[in-house]
């Protein structure tokens, strides 16, 4: 339950404001900027939710803006392991302040703010300071739509949109709200009609890896998330099967074919029957129209790099530094990476670049100080070549040589040097080996829908370290 929302600039001056029990003081904003303040300057870590005088202030920063939500008396127990374990996450947006004198649950306030941003942004493209202002008469109708009293109500922007627009005229027309706002289904309207019912699903896994110089794998894991667009008529059920390890070991059953997968961290859109999937491990839902995220989970596994880069390096006492790059495609030969960029790091100040490549393009890119390479489509099993030629400043060149003769012994750190980096997608390929089972249709006219999927592989956070570069003392000039 909160108190009052406040949306601030960076300033801490209030753009706009919505206080639902009236029970907290404008003084209580007024305060909210020195405290931040006061805790940076004291180099304390920023939370996403701290107390003051009686009242509990929650917010974001998304943007140029403050999102603050507030509170009076004691938190809810989860607010202080949520603080603690979202430190990280909530400063990396940009900042909405909530404030609640209720004994609440942080992550439900905290969770309410982001959509309250995701909403906005929806509606307006861009959530700044300028379109906070031009659209205040809307933004003042959303914050009473999806809070009531301080309890969160409808937070679908497809809902919303059905009954709040941006043109005046409309909301004459329908004055009444749909039918799904007070619906159990709150995500979806009623009387949705397709002339051709279709759902696409999309099983979308990014690689997580880093590799040391010597070429061990030192970290490496699986993000997956399932995207759905449904366009399908009426109130559909829809029930989804994955090869899910625990659903086999629960049933006494074996995949027929491919092998099982133990997912964790996972977690659902709203529409999801959660009691169901912890009986039966079945993923049972009415789905929004349209777009939207229906799960993401994560898989802890020794991940086999599916784009092997070995750099050889070798450096002529700072008259020239020569690169010999191979990729190699390390999955089946009936698949292909397509759009694949290689990211090879060079000293800042080399100059008057030269290239020479078996396929693909490449270039240098002085603002991110690295060699790009880019491959248009990879074949699995093809292994290609790269070599780049680096002139470097002429006054360097002596020092170089001098601190090469006096100090050969001195070794590089490769955890030091910047990575080589990957990007790529692999269409129809996964690298867990999840599969669809089976996607069912359940609707009450049992109309024929086509279920369509698809699976993608891309690289995540896909690092490899670079190698000792090799010390060539010879006196070469160019």
């Amino acid at each position: 339950m909160a108190s009052a929302v406040f949306v601030l600039d960076l300033k801490g001056k209030v753009l706009i404001s919505r206080n639902y029990r009236g029970d907290i003081p404008m003084s209580a904003v007024e305060k909210f900027m020195p405290l931040v303040l006061e805790a940076e300057e004291e180099q304390q870590a920023p939370t996403p939710c701290f107390t003051h005088e009686g009242i509990n202030y929650l917010y974001i920063r998304h943007n140029n803006l403050y999102c603050i939500l507030f509170k009076k008396e004691d938190i809810h127990r989860s607010l202080r392991y949520f603080a603690s374990s979202t430190i990280n996450l909530l400063h990396l947006l940009k900042t909405v302040l909530a404030l609640t004198k209720k004994n609440s649950n942080a992550t439900t306030i905290l969770l309410f703010l982001h959509k309250l941003t995701e909403v906005f942004t929806e509606y307006f493209k861009e959530l700044e300071e300028e379109s906070i202002r031009d659209n205040f008469v809307i933004i003042y109708e959303l914050l009473d739509e999806m809070m009531d009293f301080g309890y969160p109500q409808t937070t679908e922007t497809k809902i919303l949109q059905e009954y709040i627009t941006q043109e005046s005229h409309k909301l004459e027309i329908q004055v009444r709200p749909p039918m799904a706002v007070t619906n159990a289904v709150s995500w979806r309207s009623e009387n949705i009609k397709y002339r051709k019912n279709e759902v696409f699903l999309d099983v979308i896994e990014s690689v997580n890896l880093l590799v040391n110089a010597n070429g061990n794998v030192l970290r490496s894991e699986i993000l997956g998330v399932i995207k759905m667009k449904c366009y399908l008529t009426g109130m559909p059920e829809l029930r989804l099967g994955l090869n899910d390890k625990v659903m086999f070991e629960s049933t006494g059953r074996s995949p027929t074919r491919g092998k099982a997968i133990e997912m964790e961290d996972v977690k659902f859109h709203q529409c999801v029957r959660l009691s169901r999937f912890e009986n039966d491990r079945t993923i049972s839902f009415i789905p929004p129209d349209g777009g939207f995220e229906l799960m993401s989970y994560r898989l802890n596994t020794q991940v086999k790099p599916l784009i092997w880069v070995e750099a050889q390096v070798e450096n002529y006492t700072g008259s020239r530094i020569e690169y010999t790059i191979k990729a190699k495609a390390q999955f089946k030969r009936r698949s292909t990476a397509n759009n694949v960029e290689i990211y090879v790091p060079v000293p800042d100040d080399a100059d008057t670049p030269k290239f020479g490549n078996s396929i693909g393009s490449v270039h240098y890119a002085p603002e991110k100080s690295a060699i790009v390479w880019k491959i248009k489509q990879f074949q699995g099993g093809k292994d290609f070549t790269m070599r780049a030629h680096f002139g470097l400043p002429s006054h360097c060149l002596l020092i170089s040589r001098l601190h090469a003769y006096i100090c050969p012994k001195i070794v590089e750190d490769p955890e030091k040097k910047p990575p080589i980096g990957v990007k790529f997608e692999i269409p129809y390929f996964t690298t867990s080996g999840i599969q669809v089972r089976y996607l069912k249709i359940v609707e009450k006219s049992g109309y024929q829908a086509l279920p369509w999927v698809r699976y993608i592989t891309q690289n995540g956070d896909y690092q490899l370290r670079m190698p000792e570069s090799i010390k060539n003392n010879k006196m070469s000039f160019i």
